[in-house]
């Protein structure tokens, strides 16, 4: 096989379209993210979905096709090679984003019981699905209307799985499976955009110019910037970690409300700002460009990150164990790079009991699917492991309403 021939991994997410060129001894020769188009037409999948039923199927798959010719054009040239150089293809997405990138009928995945009409694997072609590839596109198989091949691919990433074991992919949808008695369970919760800086009124994906962590040093915020020099946005770690930051300065309380500057005592109240729209906690300011969290802009995180914690904790509740029983813990998905364990404790994402265990795993999804393109029994290995995922249906129900309310609270 020429050195230069590659093979092409895709992550479909709902705000933020991800991908690697790999070589064929496994090696990351490009990898790249950009905005999914689809924003344009709703933020979350559910929006989608509800306008594709209205008759804009096409103009979805349009966008979703035009965004990943896109970044597949951008990872060729980091990479220095030629679409006739791809030999192979894979991506992963939640059920939304499969359905809407193959136009099927949406009416069984956005209504009860979401029971999707197509579940497994497959091969699609060009006249299918036009990515201007000259090899057919393996998708994941689906596990259920509400969770994806996203997950199946972090998990399948993770090779051998140890006794209670957690795994969280935490984008626009949080997916989550927890491998406990001998037995996968599986669910998924509805967290928005707000992990991938989407909604967010100077957010922008991982990619230079964002963001990615601030933290308090004495009395000033500090900014750590993709790629160096001036900030342009915010990312999803960079939110994460200046909340965490805000929180621990004082600047936001507990119920996630920024605070009147004048109960600040110490020299971090000049970070907050009067203005007639309300209160902001500025993050940076020059001549052309002015960063500052809105109150809508906390609450959007909170919403998020409720609902992952919540999700969490039922799926423990009904799966029969504690946190503390939690050997291992996987966290994966919009962030871009990796939070601290403090961070996650500050902003309670997840159980307190559980954070100490968290490992980071950059890419997981796309990790995942460029193992199935490296194994010739992938294929074969992956539905293996999906059909073992048992899904349980979370939002909407009575104890996840009951502990999404507790959970918003930092």
């Amino acid at each position: 096989m020429s050195q230069d021939h590659c093979l092409l991994a895709l992550d479909l997410g709902t705000t933020t379209l991800a991908g690697h060129l790999l070589g064929f001894d496994g090696r990351v020769l490009a990898e790249g993210r950009l905005l999914n188009p689809q924003v344009a037409v709703g933020g979350d999948v559910m929006r989608r979905l509800e306008r594709a039923l209205a008759g804009e199927d096409v103009r979805l798959q349009t966008l979703l096709c035009d965004g990943l010719r896109e970044l597949v054009g951008v990872l060729l040239h980091q990479a220095g090679l030629r679409l006739s150089d791809i030999k192979a293809a894979a991506a992963a997405g939640n059920p939304g984003m499969v359905y809407l990138l193959r136009r099927l009928p949406v009416k069984s995945i956005l209504f009860p019981p979401h029971r999707p009409t197509w579940r497994d694997a497959v091969y699609l072609t060009a006249e299918e699905v036009d990515l201007g590839l000259g090899t057919p596109l393996y998708l994941f198989p689906l596990v259920s209307g509400y969770v994806g091949g996203d997950l199946v691919a972090f998990l399948f990433s993770r090779g051998e799985i140890p006794e209670n074991s957690f795994f969280l992919d935490a984008g626009t949808n949080g997916e989550m499976a927890l491998y406990a008695k001998g037995r996968w369970r599986v669910t998924s919760v509805a967290a928005g955009p707000a992990f991938e800086g989407g909604d967010i009124s100077c957010g922008m994906v991982a990619a230079v110019g964002a963001i990615s962590n601030v933290s308090l040093v004495e009395d000033a915020l500090r900014l750590t910037v993709i790629g160096g020099g001036r900030p342009r946005g915010i990312c999803g770690s960079g939110l994460a970690t200046a909340l965490a930051a805000a929180l621990e300065g004082g600047l936001v309380d507990t119920h996630g409300t920024i605070v009147n500057p004048l109960e600040v005592p110490t020299n971090l109240s000049r970070y907050i700002v009067e203005t007639p729209r309300g209160r902001l906690l500025r993050l940076y300011r020059d001549a052309t460009v002015e960063l500052s969290l809105t109150q809508q802009d906390v609450r959007h995180f909170q919403l998020a990150k409720a609902a992952v914690l919540a999700g969490t904790e039922c799926l423990l509740q009904r799966t029969g164990i504690t946190g503390a029983s939690i050997r291992h813990v996987t966290l994966t998905g919009a962030f871009g790079f990796s939070l601290s364990r403090q961070v996650l404790k500050r902003v309670a994402m997840l159980p307190a009991n559980m954070v100490d265990r968290v490992r980071f795993a950059e890419a997981g999804v796309l990790t995942g699917v460029g193992r199935l393109l490296l194994d010739a029994q992938g294929p074969e290995k992956v539905r293996r492991l999906a059909s073992a995922l048992q899904s349980l249906p979370l939002s909407g129900t009575p104890a996840f309403e009951k502990a999404f309310i507790k959970a918003m609270d930092f």
